[in-house]
């Protein structure tokens, strides 16, 4: 027994090694994207017309996957946590977005001292609306190729999206300092 415990442990190690070394290499952001990529396809395989609440989670998982990335160069990896399993209306799926997207503001604008503070609000906005068109156009490019972007899932994805923009406008506007505010 204690032969062949010994024996094989090397062979654990020698595997181990190989495994490190040869994911390294995979770990380039092309890798990382390719990855997301397909994990994005397989998750649309499983979306159904007679499931109503699976394409929302797909858009949900996309956009948030698209903020992700935009965010990634300021806050990191995995700035916001996908938060699948909860609503999945149309209400709910923008509410998550818009909050979870613009709970990073203030970090973004701690990075930013001295600036205007209107500019600062309008650069995240911008940032932020960059990840949400790039999430929702690959979410419905993925409805579309599965056939499933029709009727009442359609109209889901086009009130989200509104509901995020109106969301984003708004907390827009709350960051904009007033004309009284500048005095």
């Amino acid at each position: 027994m204690i032969n062949s415990v010994s024996t094989s442990s090397p062979a654990v190690v020698q595997t181990k090694d190989v495994k490190d070394t040869d994911k390294k290499p995979e770990l380039s952001e092309a890798s990382i994207r390719a990855q997301t990529n397909q994990q994005i396809l397989q998750a649309s395989l499983q979306v159904s017309i007679s499931s109503g609440d699976k394409p929302m989670q797909l858009l949900f998982r996309t956009a948030i996957d698209k903020i992700n990335e935009v965010l990634k160069p300021e806050f990191g990896d995995d700035a916001i946590k996908n938060a699948m399993g909860q609503d999945n209306s149309p209400e709910g799926t923008a509410g998550r977005i818009v909050a979870l997207s613009t709970g990073f503001y203030d970090a973004f604008a701690k990075q930013r001292p001295g600036q205007d503070p209107d500019k600062i609000a309008e650069e995240f906005t911008k940032v932020i609306r960059g990840g949400v068109e790039q999430g929702f156009k690959e979410a419905k490019d993925i409805l579309k190729s599965l056939q499933v972007l029709d009727g009442s899932i359609a109209s889901n994805v086009d009130k989200t999206y509104d509901l995020v923009q109106k969301g984003l406008d708004d907390f827009l506007a709350g960051k904009k300092q007033k004309p009284a505010e500048a005095k």
